[in-house]
Formats: structure tokens, sequence, C-alpha cells
């Protein structure tokens, strides 16, 4: 089954970093093949927040919704989601984030999936594969649009 992980050093503090992806709702205006996001609830938890939420992604022709659970825990800069409903027969995806010296962060993602349906696989496995490789490339290009570029490049 298809996995990505990603460890980059972005310009940018872990709270800066874990602000954005934690801003689910945003995800429509700058990731890769979303086009659409909708929180269906949202409950506080001891360790921060769990979301239900529901994302729409397109690719050419096709057009699926796939829900997941998420948990945010700013207290540890994580961020989790596991798949619950959609074409998928599994989806989990995570990213951690660690300061470093010099208002830096080391930002990690990893994603793992498998569709239902082999030909749904075939058909855009290839499309969701190079997606899911460029989100950690969006998000630091989505922290240079809100927080600017610093001065001192990590």
């Amino acid at each position: 089954m298809p996995s990505f992980s990603t460890k980059r050093r972005v310009p940018f503090t872990a709270a800066q970093m874990y602000a954005l992806v934690a801003d689910v709702e945003r995800y429509p205006e700058f990731m890769p093949m979303c086009t659409g996001l909708t929180v269906q609830s949202r409950t506080s938890v001891a360790e921060g927040e769990d979301l239900i939420a529901r994302m729409s992604v397109g690719y050419k022709q096709i057009a699926e919704s796939f829900t997941t659970s998420v948990r945010l825990r700013p207290g540890q800069l994580a961020v989790d989601a596991n798949y619950l409903d959609g074409p998928f027969k599994r989806l989990e995806n995570r990213w951690r984030f660690i300061d470093v010296d010099g208002g830096a962060c080391d930002t990690d993602f990893y994603i793992s999936y498998e569709f239902k349906s082999a030909m749904l696989g075939l058909l855009v496995g290839a499309a969701f594969d190079s997606a899911f490789r460029k989100f950690a490339e969006a998000f630091e290009m989505r922290a240079r649009a809100i927080y600017g570029t610093p001065a001192a490049s990590a």
C-alpha cells in the first residue's frame, strides 16, 4: 500500500506550521487536488480538539469525498488524521513539528493509504501519490504567503 514520509526544515516556527495544518477549513485555498472541506463536528478533549472533517478532492473528471477523524494536539504540536468513510480502504496521516535553532522547525509528514477499488487506484493512484508528495511543500508555500519570507532561511 502506498505511503510517503518526509522531514523538511522550514524557516518558520513549529507553532506557526502547526497553526497552518490545524486550520483545516483553509485547505481548499492551497492544497493540491482539494476542492472543498467541511468540518462536521468539533469536540474539545484534554489534549486539544477532535474534528470530523469531510474533504472533497478532484482530478480531471473524477471527484471524490472522504471523511476523517482529525486529532489536533497543540501542546505536542501534532496533528493526526484517520480514515472514516469514502473511497479508501485505509488512510492515515500525521504531522509533527519540532523547533530548531534560528526560529526554524523540522516538519515531519507521513501518509499511508489504500483505495477500496483497484480500478480507482489505477485511475487516480499516480495523481494522488504526486499530490500527497507535494503536501509538505504546499504548507511551506502557504507559510510564506501568510507569514512572509523570513530574513534568514533555514
